[in-house]
C-alpha cells in the first residue's frame, strides 16, 4: 500500500462530489507530458482522490519523465542538467505537501521531505561570495547598494495593484541606477529576472520571498536536495507512482485534442497520439479526466559538447506549444501563448554542466570562495559580459556518481554578447570555450580543467513565463466553462504565486485535481510573509543598510 495509502493527507474530506468520482472505478484519466505537474496530479489524484491508479496514464513524448526537471549521464560522457529550482522551507507549501506522503528511495520509513530537511540540518547555505568583480575581488554585499529614489520605487512597486502594473516592465517602474546595485544581481541571478521582464511578476517575487530579501547576500533560506532535483524529486515520485500502478508511458506524442461543446461546456472527447511512428487514438469517455501540460520553458533546448555549440533551434523544431496554441484559437479563456512564445531573444539564455576527474578546481573554488562545496551557493561574475554564475552543490549531485568526480553548474543571462576572455558570444562556444571564460574571471590557470567535461545547454524559452502579461493571458487550472480539462504548468494563473518555480507546477496540479474532483479539503495556502510586521521590519532594515 504503501507510504501515502497508509497515512492520508491531514485535513483530509471526502465530499459528496468527490465519493461520486472516486467510486465510478471505470473513470480514467490522461496527462499530457510528464513533468513534475503531470506527477504531482497523478499523486493527488490517488492520494486525495482515491482514483485508483490504473486508472491513470501519462503520456511523455520524450524518453524519460520529469520534463524540465532533468539530470542524466555518467562519468565517461559527463553529466547535464538543464537546470535546478530554487526551494525554501518558508514557501514551497504546496510542494512538501506532496512529498510528506512520498516515500524515499534510501531511507526506509522516512518520507522525501524528511530525508531533504534532514540533509538541510547538516549542509546549511551562507554563501561568503556571491559577487565577484573584474579584479577577482568579492564584492562587499553587506549593503544593497540602493538609493533613496530606488527605496521609494521599489514600494511604489510592491504597493502597486496587478491591474494597474498591466504589461508594464521592470524597468518601466525602476530607474537605471538601480539595475547596478549588488541586490539587483543577486536578485536576478537567483531567481533569473531580465530588465524587460513582467514587473507584475516581479513584485510577486519581492513579496513571496521577502524572507529571502533580507539575507540574499547569504542565501540562508535556500534549502537542497540531496541530489539534483531529477533524482532526488521525480525519481521517488515516479517510483511510487508507478508502484501505485499508474501507466508510465514515455516516447509517445499527444498530436492534437478532439472536442466538442455540450451545454456551452468544453469536452474532450480523444486525444491523437503518436508512437513508435504509428498514430494511435485514445477515446475520452465521460468521466474521463485530461490533463495538459499547456506551453514548455525547455522546448527546443538543445546540447553542445566541448567542441561543439548547442544547435541554435526554434519552436519549429519542438511541438512543446502546438496543443496550447490550437486549444486558445478562438477560446480566450485558454489564455494567449503568443505572449510567452514570441520572443527568444527575450527569453533565452545558456547553462552548462561540468564533470571533473581532477579535485583541483573544487579546491581552488573551496579556497577562493571559502565554502566548502553545498553551503555557498550562486557565485556570480558581475563583470562578466555573459553575466556568469557558478554554483558548487554538496557532492555526489548524481546518485550514479562515483566519489572521485565532481559535478557543478553555472548559466549565464546573456549569451548573445561576446566574451571578456573569449572573442565570441556564449551561444557560439564548445565547452571547452566557456571554461576558457570561466578560467579567465576566476585567474584560475586553464590545467585546472584538463580533465572537464563540459556540456552547455542552449534553451530559447526559459524565462517566457517571466514576459510582460496581463490577467487573461494565462488560463487559470480549469479554465471557464471546461468540463473535463485542465492545464498543469508554468503558464497558468495562480493568484499570489510565482513562476519558475517547482512550487507553482505542484500547486497547479493541486488545484486541478481539486477542482475536478470535487476535493473539500482545502490547498495548502501561500503563506503571507509580506503581511508578517517581522519580516517587514527585516526588509526595511536590510533596504536601508
Amino acid at each position: 500500500m504503501g507510504l501515502v495509502r497508509q497515512l492520508q493527507a491531514p485535513g483530509y474530506e471526502t465530499s459528496g462530489v468527490e465519493r461520486q468520482t472516486a467510486m465510478n472505478s471505470q473513470s480514467k484519466a490522461y496527462l499530457v507530458g510528464g513533468g513534475i505537474g503531470s506527477l504531482a496530479a497523478a499523486a493527488f489524484l490517488i492520494r486525495d482522490g482515491n482514483v485508483p491508479g490504473g486508472n491513470i496514464t501519462i503520456l511523455e513524448a520524450a524518453p524519460v519523465l520529469g520534463g524540465s526537471l532533468d539530470g542524466a549521464g555518467d562519468p565517461t560522457r559527463g553529466y547535464s542538467m538543464r537546470g535546478g529550482r530554487m526551494v525554501t522551507t518558508d514557501n514551497y507549501e504546496c510542494t512538501w505537501d506532496l512529498y510528506k506522503s512520498i516515500p524515499s528511495l534510501t531511507r526506509p520509513g522516512k518520507s522525501v521531505f524528511e530525508e531533504t530537511m534532514e540533509f538541510n540540518e547538516s549542509h546549511q547555505s551562507n554563501a561568503m561570495a556571491r559577487l565577484v568583480d573584474r579584479r577577482r575581488a568579492k564584492v562587499p554585499v553587506a549593503s544593497m547598494g540602493f538609493s533613496m529614489q530606488d527605496r521609494l520605487e521599489l514600494l511604489t512597486l510592491s504597493q502597486a495593484t496587478e491591474e494597474s502594473l498591466g504589461a508594464k516592465r521592470i524597468t518601466d517602474c525602476l530607474s537605471p541606477d538601480f539595475f547596478e546595485t549588488p541586490f539587483w544581481y543577486m536578485w536576478s541571478t537567483t531567481f533569473a529576472f531580465q530588465p524587460w521582464h513582467s514587473a507584475v511578476e516581479f513584485k510577486r517575487y519581492l513579496l513571496r520571498f521577502l524572507l529571502e530579501f533580507s539575507r540574499i547576500e547569504t542565501l540562508a533560506g535556500v534549502k537542497r536536495t540531496i541530489y539534483n532535483q531529477y533524482d532526488s524529486l521525480v525519481v521517488p515520485l515516479q517510483s511510487w507512482l508507478a508502484s501505485q500502478g499508474v501507466q508510465l508511458i514515455t516516447g509517445c506524442r499527444v498530436t492534437d485534442i478532439d472536442h466538442q461543446t455540450n451545454s456551452g461546456k468544453f469536452v474532450v472527447t480523444g486525444l491523437q497520439c503518436l508512437r513508435a511512428g504509428q498514430s494511435e487514438h485514445i477515446d475520452v469517455r465521460d468521466g474521463d479526466l485530461v490533463f495538459l501540460q499547456n506551453g514548455s520553458m525547455t522546448d527546443a533546448s538543445s546540447l553542445g559538447s566541448m567542441t561543439s555549440a548547442p544547435p541554435q533551434k526554434t519552436k519549429a523544431d519542438s511541438g512543446g506549444w502546438t496543443l496550447w496554441e490550437r486549444l486558445a484559437e478562438g477560446r480566450p479563456q485558454f489564455g494567449r501563448p503568443a505572449v510567452f512564445n514570441s520572443s527568444i531573444a527575450q527569453a533565452w539564455w545558456e547553462s552548462f554542466t561540468v564533470t571533473l576527474q581532477d579535485p583541483s578546481f573544487f579546491q581552488q573554488m573551496e579556497q577562493f570562495s571559502g565554502n566548502e562545496a553545498g553551503t555557498g551557493g550562486l557565485v556570480t561574475f558581475k563583470d562578466s559580459n555573459w553575466l556568469m554564475s557558478i554554483v558548487l552543490a554538496f557532492q555526489p549531485h548524481f546518485a550514479n556518481q562515483p566519489r572521485d568526480v565532481q559535478v557543478f553548474w553555472g548559466y549565464s543571462l546573456f549569451p548573445d554578447r561576446i566574451g571578456n576572455f573569449v572573442p565570441k558570444s556564449m551561444t557560439e562556444c564548445s565547452g571547452a570555450e566557456i571554461l576558457h571564460e570561466l578560467c579567465g574571471h576566476l585567474r584560475f590557470d586553464p590545467a585546472t580543467m584538463a580533465t572537464a567535461n563540459c556540456i552547455p545547454c542552449r534553451m530559447p524559452y526559459l524565462t517566457s513565463m517571466f514576459m510582460p502579461r496581463e490577467l487573461g493571458d494565462r488560463p487559470f487550472p480549469v479554465p471557464t466553462g471546461s468540463h473535463n480539462l485542465a492545464f498543469v504548468s508554468q503558464f497558468v494563473e495562480i493568484p499570489e504565486d510565482v513562476v519558475f518555480t517547482v512550487e507553482y507546477s505542484v500547486r497547479a496540479a493541486q488545484m486541478a485535481v481539486y477542482e475536478l474532483l470535487g476535493i473539500e479539503r482545502k490547498v495548502p495556502a501561500v503563506t503571507p510573509h509580506a503581511k508578517s510586521h517581522h519580516a517587514q521590519f527585516e526588509a526595511l532594515l536590510k533596504a536601508f543598510k
